[in-house]
């Protein structure tokens, strides 16, 4: 008996016309965004909608208790850079992260380096580095206050008194104030940083330090031509972190001075929270918040501007 002839099968799914593989490949791709609407409406309710509202009350007089709001232009603007408080704390913002960031980078990697070498009690001298970082820094704000007081009981004071030397106004004159700040921030920052630095290098293979010697190279050279371009991911992401956080800066400088002596120590994130939600000036609040944002961004794009020239550089 004659076989039947059997049809071959489509590869064609039930959309005719439309080869199976392309409706299965937009499924796959309707499905992944599906993932990323929760994502996107969590960004746009609690990023992107307060940003908005944000730059509309920097141009008002809005209070939060007057209902009735009065468009005022660039009033609150014109406040910002003729009050000298916000000049100041704005000023030492920027010079706060700029400080840290580029003495912590410069501390951090030395000492990431001489952590990865073979010496008795690196494991603690690892952990002793580490954990200078980990308290909360309204904490070793308010223990180096005590440490750096200006009085004679303060702890370093009274060490100079006992040797005969005259007490030092560490957080009652303005310079010395922001230089203690910027120290602690610094001594908090580096060990953590350097910990960051010590997992990269531990990633670098170990071949390029041997050819390297094969060929003659010397410490320096090798630091330079070796670890330093292993190291631009870590400083890219090191640095990202300590202007980020520098820019953000609020509890160490107010654990330690409040803001002082005067306006000196005073940060922009403490001027926003005065002045948007203390004093209920929430238009000046505002536009204190979009300066301050736009200062973030031109400063992380410098920062990215550089990292990348480093990286094509050393690439």
């Amino acid at each position: 008996m004659p076989s039947q002839a059997r049809e071959p099968k489509s590869r064609h799914s039930s959309t005719e016309g439309t080869p199976w593989f392309k409706t299965r490949g937009f499924a796959e791709s309707a499905s992944s965004t599906g993932f990323l609407v929760p994502i996107l409406a969590v960004f746009i309710v609690l990023t992107l909608i307060p940003l908005i509202q944000t730059v509309y009350y920097s141009f008002t007089d809005y209070t939060g208790l007057n209902p009735n709001v009065n468009f005022v232009g660039l009033a609150n603007y014109n406040k910002v850079f003729t009050d000298p408080s916000l000049l100041v704390g704005l000023g030492f913002t920027v010079l706060f992260a700029v400080a840290t960031t580029l003495i912590t980078t410069v501390l951090a990697i030395p000492l990431a380096v001489l952590l990865n070498t073979k010496f008795y009690g690196r494991s603690f001298a690892r952990s002793l580095f580490f954990f200078l970082g980990v308290p909360s820094l309204i904490v070793l704000g308010m223990v180096w206050s005590f440490i750096l007081s200006p009085l004679k009981t303060g702890a370093v004071n009274t060490v100079l008194v006992n040797l005969g030397l005259d007490s030092v106004p560490w957080l009652s004159d303005s310079t010395l104030a922001r230089v203690c700040v910027i120290f602690v921030a610094i001594w908090a920052a580096v060990g953590w940083h350097a910990t960051l630095y010590l997992a990269y290098l531990q990633a670098i293979p170990a071949d390029l330090y041997e050819q390297a010697a094969v060929d003659g190279a010397t410490g320096l050279q090798k630091f330079v031509h070796i670890t330093l371009p292993q190291l631009i991911p870590g400083i890219v992401v090191s640095t990202f972190l300590l202007i980020t956080n520098g820019l953000k800066v609020y509890d160490l400088p107010f654990g330690m001075t409040k803001g002082g002596p005067g306006y000196s120590t005073n940060t922009i994130t403490q001027a926003i929270i005065v002045h948007g939600i203390s004093q209920s000036q929430y238009g000046l609040g505002s536009a204190l918040a979009v300066l301050f944002t736009l200062s973030c961004l031109i400063i992380v794009l410098g920062q990215t501007l550089i990292t990348s020239a480093l990286s094509r550089r050393f690439a």
